[in-house]
């Protein structure tokens, strides 16, 4: 048994120099590589696909396994795109918290704010004191936000299988969708929108008809996007009966989300432990029963029909629901009446006059809001929400300051990337492709 050098931080060089031959691999030395097959009588190869790579969705690394392009073994590498939002979160206030969690799974902000602040709102137990109007733009925003996550999925699937059409066409319309958020919230991404208690701000003039234009376009455009996967002969022969996951294997390995449902059962949160009223919206829980990839994007784009449902159901509510869109309670409702200035930036002269004009303690009291933070009592809560990778949840823990003690999130992609050697291994390399793919990763949310 022999062993090239290999760099001292590579573990996995490390693990596999004891098993066999090692080759450093610099670039156009390929000759050296077969060579090197050839006299060891073996055609096993251990390849990196990523963590630079254009299919991997992001920073992810997979060691690979082969014997010659059927891979045998497939081990997830993570912690390429750490970024300490958790331990960060304990040196905020409460409501700072948001800023930071709403970068976890960046394609899914508001469902990452939504979770936090479920958890926040139940240890102050004001869950049932949340305004109405703020529960429904929570739902409406989450919504769209899905139909935005499963856009940029669908989007980059078809990229990494060669439909260059599905990606513009996919981007395009999630670019109509980034146009909401900016219109309602500022921003197209990150928008610490959702605050413990409410929402940031309400709707501004004009974004409901907006929303409406947007539900008149949207069917249109999914129809678009099925007619050029769903009975396209390259698509189904790249998706159909590929990485195949049942049910079992579901349970086995703790995976939510569509993959689960495309094992054919309708686990979904918002109906089997609702939260944000949505027990009282019409809308199906889409499944299929194929257990592949393929299945997988008919579930995505069955939960983005459903979607438009809610969000049309809620602006019938909406203009029904008058009132605060923020907890009237003065000592932990963040000022949601916000006036933007004529830059469009900050502050308007005439808000900032009745803030201060109002009176002296009211000031004080907004100051110490705005700084401090509120208290929260000690004890700790979870609260489970349905993202669009699957069951997203945080759990919080209070020592009765104004500061977490810890935050943890039960992050859908961490746990369904335990799929991907099921899905691969006994399959070829290019279907490694599909399956990471159809578990649709954020690296953002694997590695918080």
């Amino acid at each position: 048994m022999s062993s090239t050098k290999y760099t001292e931080y590579d573990a996995y060089a490390a693990e596999e120099a004891a098993e066999g031959k090692v080759f450093d691999i610099g670039g156009q030395d390929w000759d050296q590589v077969v060579a090197g097959a050839e006299d060891l009588g073996d055609e096993r190869l251990v390849v990196n696909m990523g963590p630079q790579h254009p299919s991997t969705h992001g920073v992810l690394r997979l060691i690979l396994t082969l014997d010659g392009e059927t891979v045998n073994e497939c081990r997830v590498g993570i912690g390429y795109l750490h970024t300490g939002i958790e331990k960060n979160m304990e040196f905020r206030t409460w409501t700072q918290g948001t800023t930071f969690c709403t970068r976890m799974d960046y394609l899914a902000p508001i469902f990452n704010e939504t979770a936090y602040c479920l958890s926040v709102e139940k240890l102050l137990g004001i869950t049932d004191r949340i305004p109405e109007r703020a529960e429904i733009i929570r739902v409406m925003m989450m919504e769209l936000n899905r139909i935005s996550s499963h856009l940029v999925a669908i989007a980059t699937f078809g990229l990494e299988i060669g439909a260059t059409t599905v990606m513009l066409n996919g981007f395009i319309e999630r670019e109509y969708t980034l146009d909401l958020f900016e219109e309602i919230t500022g921003l197209r991404m990150n928008m610490a929108y959702v605050r413990p208690g409410g929402v940031a701000q309400d709707l501004p003039s004009g974004a409901t008809s907006k929303i409406r234009d947007y539900l008149d376009r949207m069917p249109k455009r999914i129809q678009a996007l099925r007619k050029l996967n769903d009975e396209n002969p390259v698509f189904k022969a790249r998706t159909k009966d590929i990485a195949y996951l049942d049910l079992t294997g579901c349970m086995a390995l703790g995976v939510t989300g569509p993959v689960l449902r495309a094992t054919g059962l309708p686990w979904d949160l918002r109906k089997s432990q609702p939260y944000c009223g949505y027990e009282t919206y019409d809308f199906e829980v889409a499944t299929q029963d194929t257990n592949d990839v393929y299945g997988r994007y008919l579930v995505r784009m069955d939960e983005m029909e459903e979607s438009l449902k809610i969000v049309e159901q809620c602006l019938d509510r909406l203009q029904t629901a008058k009132g605060p869109v923020m907890i009237e309670d003065k000592k932990i409702g963040w000022p949601a009446q916000l006036a933007i200035g004529a830059d469009g930036m900050g502050n308007s002269p005439r808000h900032i006059a009745h803030i201060m004009g109002t009176s002296m303690e009211a000031l004080i009291h907004h100051f110490k809001l705005v700084t401090e933070g509120f208290r929260v009592p000690a004890g700790q809560a979870y609260a489970p929400i349905e993202s669009p990778r699957g069951e997203l949840g945080a759990h919080v823990v209070s020592d009765g300051g104004t500061r977490p003690y810890r935050v943890h999130f039960r992050e859908p992609s961490f746990v369904n990337l335990q799929a991907a050697p099921v899905m691969s291994e006994g399959g070829m390399i290019a279907d490694v492709i599909a399956a990471v793919a159809s578990i649709d990763p954020v690296m953002g949310g694997v590695d918080r």
